[in-house]
């Protein structure tokens, strides 16, 4: 008869910050929870207890790190466009965002909601839009956070709406595409009225 042989046990798997995100993202914010993220991990509920307090700061930690990961484009001095271009190509960074996390709206949208590191972030990259420029960080500040607080919420708006139909049927797609482009024409209307509300501002 042949002895069977107990499987020796391995060290603890190590639990950090990293891969917490990486096992949240991969979940997504809308579907987080402690049993799921810790049977990703391939730990138990409890041993992830011991890093993340609470369901409501592991959200905030997943979101954080999305937010830290995302990409920002920078900005060019003297690149053909300029400003104005620029904050179009913005834009269309905040919307692939967006459309790629649902769910992480609540977390960038609400300064209340946002960690310092998010923070500091988004103060880099106003001081960087300024630099490059030539305009002042309060003008930074005012034009990036306009354009950024419209685009999130109206594309949190049309893209939540789709995530929730379990397969989109030709007439949803063409409704999708519809949307989004009356929604990019109201991102270039929203960018060429707050650059001239910006542009009166300095006479």
């Amino acid at each position: 008869m042949q002895e069977t042989k107990t499987p020796s046990r391995g060290r603890p798997r190590t639990i950090t910050r990293k891969k917490i995100a990486d096992a949240g993202i991969q979940i997504g914010l809308l579907h987080i929870t402690f049993v799921g993220v810790a049977e990703a991990l391939g730990v138990s509920h409890m041993a992830l207890y011991k890093h993340v307090p609470s369901l409501a700061a592991l959200k905030h930690l997943v979101a954080e790190e999305i937010f830290q990961r995302w990409q920002l484009p920078p900005a060019t001095d003297g690149a053909e466009g300029g400003l104005r271009l620029y904050m179009h190509v913005f834009t269309t960074s905040v919307c692939e965002f967006v459309k790629a996390h649902p769910g992480v709206t609540p977390y960038v949208i609400r300064r209340m909601a946002a960690t310092e590191p998010m923070l500091e972030k988004i103060d880099r990259h106003q001081t960087h839009v300024a630099q490059t420029f030539g305009i002042s960080k309060s003008q930074s500040r005012w034009l990036l956070a306009t354009v950024t607080f419209f685009c999130i919420s109206a594309a949190d708006t049309i893209y939540s709406a789709v995530n929730r139909e379990p397969a989109l049927s030709a007439d949803q797609q063409a409704e999708q595409l519809e949307l989004e482009q009356e929604f990019m024409q109201g991102v270039s209307a929203l960018i060429e009225g707050a650059l001239l509300v910006m542009q009166r501002q300095v006479k």
